[in-house]
């Protein structure tokens, strides 16, 4: 197979390995996402599968899920169940654990269980979208709860969909984490933000990691780790990759049609 053809996204469980241990060897944290939505309780088992890889092999590496692969919205106890499993075994693991937001229907569920968990004491990481009316106060109730922040802009459908508009929100929700002194996440493929954010966080690198995805700002997260910040890579892998690769084609394709360019 063809490298550009696993550009964003690898197959199978051995080229997640040898990625994963190559980015290491560049300073570059990897976070794993399962693709595909099989039934719930094989999922849970995919991801502890995962975590106890990560583990077994050392890895500078976390783990992202989505409730919808764990059986949210329909049957949300038993996603809480199964998710409480996965952060219960990264807690033990020491491996960082990521939820990751879907559409806005799913987003009082989500916050309610991350709460849950960390008054556990489990470390997890919240995906927070800039596209959402609402993310300023969800903002504000997870970041008091002791859960840690992952900005993103959305790809699904939001409540703002001008660009200009949700780059502004975005910089506004690191502005106020700025101002909690919480460690956070960029999570941004976007130029101008990532621009902007190096500069308005230059002071206080050590508790910012910049999240680019795999087949993107390759360049960029080598000229991270240059400069001492701390940056992590999305790397999605499954044999279900057409709807993910699908995505960032779209993106490319938008980025065309606005004139601009991926970051480098």
């Amino acid at each position: 197979m063809h490298e550009y053809e696993n550009r964003w996204a690898l197959p199978d469980w051995h080229s997640r390995l040898l990625w994963c241990k190559a980015r290491n060897t560049q300073a570059i944290r990897t976070i794993i996402d399962i693709l595909g939505e099989d039934e719930a309780r094989k999922a849970e088992s995919s991801y502890l599968d995962v975590l106890h890889s990560i583990a077994d092999e050392k890895f500078y590496t976390g783990t992202s899920a989505k409730v919808t692969q764990l059986g949210c919205p329909h049957d949300r106890k038993g996603c809480t169940e199964r998710v409480l499993s996965i952060a219960k075994d990264t807690a033990v693991r020491k491996i960082t654990f990521e939820i990751g937001m879907g559409e806005r229907g799913t987003v009082d569920f989500i916050l309610a269980a991350v709460e849950a968990w960390a008054s556990k004491n489990y470390p997890v990481t919240v995906e927070l979208q800039a596209y959402l009316n609402r993310t300023e106060n969800d903002l504000e109730r997870v970041v008091e709860d002791g859960v840690m922040v992952r900005v993103v802009k959305g790809a699904y459908s939001g409540d703002v969909t001008d660009f200009l508009k949700i780059q502004g929100r975005f910089k506004s929700l690191i502005e106020r984490l700025l101002e909690t002194r919480s460690e956070f996440c960029v999570g941004t493929n976007d130029s101008d933000l990532i621009e902007w954010a190096t500069e308005k966080a230059s002071e206080t690198s050590d508790r910012v990691e910049f999240s680019l995805l795999k087949g993107l700002g390759d360049q960029t997260k080598l000229e991270f780790v240059k400069h001492g910040w701390k940056v992590s890579e999305y790397v999605p892998f499954g044999n279900d990759k057409t709807a993910h690769e699908d995505m960032r084609r779209m993106h490319l394709r938008h980025l065309e049609d606005m004139g601009r360019r991926p970051t480098p």
